[in-house]
């Protein structure tokens, strides 16, 4: 009596290690997949900038915005993350949004004038008219 209830607990013991085991690898692969897209992404983006003309063109900045992203937990330091990002508009009225520095984003004001210097999605300046 006692042998048949160990092997009911030991067949129950192995199926839900193995389920826990398949669930385990899913979560894991699945966590990698999307570390790898993440990384391939970032690559044919960079990739694609470099291989971008660099342009200048007159532009107008018409709006500035920053996002903020903070980290942490309770009792724990905090961690915040800020990103700056440039509207520029040109001529032929397209805008496309840049990300900069905070350093530049300081500089910059809404309703400036001035020559916009970029390649593919990157920032490279921008200079004023007076």
């Amino acid at each position: 009596m006692f042998s048949n209830d160990f092997d009911k607990f030991n067949n129950s013991f192995d199926k839900q290690f193995s389920l826990a085991s398949i669930l385990f690898f899913i979560v894991f692969f699945l966590v990698l997949g999307i570390i790898i897209a993440v990384i391939v992404k970032n690559i044919l983006s960079w990739h694609k900038n470099n291989n971008s003309p660099r342009l200048i063109v007159n532009a107008e900045i018409v709006t500035k915005r920053m996002r903020v992203s903070h980290n942490g937990y309770a009792n724990e330091a905090h961690v915040s993350d800020t990103r700056y990002y440039v509207t520029f508009q040109v001529e032929s009225g397209d805008r496309m949004e840049l990300s900069v520095s905070g350093q530049e984003y300081g500089m910059l004001a809404e309703g400036d004038r001035g020559r916009l210097t970029f390649q593919g999605t990157r920032y490279l300046g921008f200079e004023r008219s007076y």
